[in-house]
């Protein structure tokens, strides 16, 4: 059993060899409980690491602990507490989603009793509950990979790792999948780990991120500390037309940064007492002043200035 607060991932100096390249290389992470991104390029190493953390593929090199667990003599106990949902679609067309996730269950070790209610309980909660009982063949994509991610969690693992969830998915089912990953990691207490090559996903929805390139670990860090604040602020104000142009300038006259961004401004805010100014300035041009909101990096930035970006 895993001491209170230690890793649910933990690699030192993970290290897999193919033939003709090296999909980890020496990779050294400690994963914390709760929602983490995986993310890099396509080829980054993302799903060779999570087939190692399942115990089906032995490390070249190094090693790797799930839950505390070695991964190289412990495979099964692994798979026993963790969900998995891959990337790439497995599932039968001909049954319903409730038989195969029922089945899901029962190969989890529920008995059928328990393995009905969870069933019924996890399809719900991914939105399926209507269409629990039509062929997989007849769903969209969307629907299937609701019915991947209700199999993973269905034995009410510690730990899920889903594997590029998103792909294929229009922008709205991708919403949607997203604020699912986000209700199972803070609203069920199971840790997720999630990989993906889009980074503005992993932004919403992750408490850490783990960027890899080349199977090289490049950063690991809290979501709030990579996207920190950037120093500046957008300032929206209520008035006639041309207000912002006027608030603009009036800042410029004061010694403070300010350009124009569509119908707001962007302000350099080098010292707190910018804000007053900001505050001040607006309050004696008769204005309303709306909104004042930081501007923070986005992981896209981040990943470019790590060098991981292709």
């Amino acid at each position: 059993m895993p001491r209170v607060g230690a890793p649910v991932v933990q690699t030192r100096d993970l290290t897999v060899q193919y033939p003709r390249v090296r999909a980890l290389d020496a990779l050294s992470v400690d994963v914390p409980a709760g929602v983490t991104g995986i993310v890099g390029v396509n080829g980054a190493g993302k799903s060779t690491l999570i087939k190692v953390l399942l115990g089906l593929l032995a490390p070249t090199a190094g090693e790797a602990r799930v839950l505390d667990m070695d991964t190289r003599t412990h495979g099964a106990a692994i798979r026993a507490v963790v969900g998995y949902m891959p990337e790439h679609d497995a599932l039968p067309p001909d049954v319903s989603a409730a038989e195969f996730v029922l089945h899901m269950a029962q190969v989890s070790g529920l008995p059928r009793t328990d393995a009905r209610e969870r069933t019924a309980d996890v399809l719900r909660h991914v939105g399926l509950a209507e269409e629990r009982h039509r062929p997989i063949g007849g769903y969209s994509t969307g629907m299937r990979q609701r019915v991947k991610l209700a199999q993973a969690i269905v034995h009410d693992p510690r730990l899920v790792l889903l594997d590029e969830p998103t792909n294929g998915l229009d922008p709205r089912s991708r919403d949607d999948m997203l604020d699912l990953i986000s209700r199972i990691g803070h609203d069920f207490g199971i840790s997720v780990i999630v990989t993906s090559h889009l980074l503005g996903e992993l932004e919403r929805t992750a408490d850490h991120v783990v960027v890899i390139d080349s199977g090289r670990l490049l950063r690991a860090s809290a979501t709030t500390d990579l996207t920190q604040t950037t120093g500046t602020v957008l300032v929206e104000v209520l008035g006639p037309y041309g207000s912002d142009r006027r608030v603009g300038q009036a800042l410029l006259d004061r010694g403070i940064q300010a350009a124009p961004d569509g119908d707001r401004i962007r302000v350099r805010i080098d010292d707190p007492r910018a804000l007053d100014v900001v505050r001040d300035v607006v309050t004696d041009l008769g204005l309303g002043l709306v909104r004042v909101q930081e501007i923070h990096h986005t992981l896209e930035e981040v990943f470019e200035a790590t060098g991981g970006a292709r």
